[in-house]
């Protein structure tokens, strides 16, 4: 996924993910957003099992 992060004016920050945009009012925003989503992205994901996905 790619993520870029660009002031698209003046105190108003975008992320874009791939071809998804998130707005938010200061860089610090956007920042902190993006540090919790690529975080997310990189923590361990375990696929559940066969009997597990039956059952839900």
């Amino acid at each position: 996924m790619k993520i870029l992060i660009k002031e698209v004016a003046k105190s108003c920050w975008q992320v874009r993910l791939d071809q998804h945009a998130v707005t938010f009012r200061s860089e610090a925003e956007a920042l902190a957003f993006t540090k919790t989503l690529e975080a997310r992205l990189h923590a361990p994901h375990q696929i559940p099992d066969r009997q597990q996905r039956a059952a839900g």
